[in-house]
């Protein structure tokens, strides 16, 4: 079956990295575009970056712009997002969703001094 596991995420100082990873299993990795989406505490889910199946194409939310960068390893079936200048407003549960909208279970960011 279908499955996304999220790891990497934890407790970071404002103006950290960190670097999310997304294992993916049961479907064709490669012929999807991938998604990092985030759901803050009390807020609904929010779209934070798209990648395509080839990575050849990137898109990025406004408020991450410029910090944040996906990226994947089709031969490893292997998303990432590399998060830096990390904000407090980053603090969410960050998924990873493929194309037809199936998401993991998430892994947490917290960015609190």
């Amino acid at each position: 079956q279908v499955q996304l596991v999220e790891s990497g995420g934890g407790l970071v100082q404002p103006g950290g990295s960190l670097r999310l990873s997304c294992a993916a299993s049961g479907f064709t990795f490669s012929t999807h575009t991938m998604s990092w989406v985030r759901q803050a505490p009390g807020k609904g889910l929010e779209w934070v970056s798209d990648i395509s199946n080839a990575g050849g194409t990137t898109t990025y939310a406004n408020s991450v712009k410029g910090r944040f960068t996906i990226s994947r390893d089709n031969a490893k079936n292997l998303l990432y997002l590399q998060m830096n200048s990390l904000k407090p407003e980053d603090t969410a549960v960050y998924y990873c969703r493929n194309a037809v909208g199936v998401k993991g279970q998430g892994t947490r960011v917290t960015v609190s001094s």
